[in-house]
């Protein structure tokens, strides 16, 4: 879909250019735009490099573990139905405390994984939707969210970031005399925004019970 709108407005952009006589700064912004993307590109293999290591050093140091084991009791309230000791905890726990240091790089594997062992936990459950039908998992049967998977997805899209390092890179590329000028207005949101979606996901929980 995002394809689709993305030609379309690209589209509708070169349209106008062409009716308003105005291809020239149509072709120029499309040339100095793509030279922008390339360097973007190259500030942010940089920071993704640094902060991806500084994880990994975190990771083999055993401080992501302690981490880990520290919001185990913000864990345990907000997924109570994961068993105690379940993969799913780990690979939760990982990825938000990667989304807390702004590594959106580093905690999409650990995403991914964690919502593979909630659908390992649904079948576990008895939930048909995700029993191994030999047509793939699922085979044709559609899949429900357990809540579990929604509260992960919320808590994830809407999570706070003490170090915004995509907003902070993305300033220091455009010139920002301060490109870390960003960390205290992004604190306050995104606790706000992890506030509300937790509210909001216990709220739903007590009504939904599936």
């Amino acid at each position: 879909m995002l394809n689709y709108i993305w030609a379309f407005m690209i589209m509708i952009g070169v349209v106008y250019g062409a009716v308003a006589g105005r291809m020239a700064e149509v072709t120029n912004a499309a040339l100095d735009s793509a030279g922008d993307a390339v360097s973007l590109c190259i500030t942010m293999i940089g920071v993704m490099a640094l902060w991806v290591g500084l994880m990994e050093i975190a990771q083999k140091s055993g401080l992501i573990a302690k981490l880990t084991q520290g919001i185990q009791p913000f864990i345990r309230f907000l997924f109570p139905r994961i068993p105690e000791g379940h993969p799913a905890r780990e690979y939760i726990a990982t990825n938000l405390i990667a989304n807390v240091l702004g590594l959106g790089w580093a905690c999409t594997p650990a995403g991914l994984k964690a919502m593979e062992e909630l659908a390992k936990l649904e079948a576990e459950r008895g939930n048909p939707a995700y029993l191994d039908d030999g047509m793939g998992i699922v085979g044709k049967r559609e899949r429900i969210a357990s809540n579990e998977m929604c509260t992960f997805l919320i808590l994830n899209i809407s999570s706070l970031q003490l170090i915004p390092v995509n907003m902070i890179a993305y300033r220091s590329q455009y010139g920002s005399v301060n490109p870390a000028g960003i960390i205290a207005p992004a604190i306050v949101a995104t606790f706000v925004s992890t506030l509300t979606a937790v509210v909001y996901c216990k709220m739903k929980n007590r009504k939904r019970k599936i």
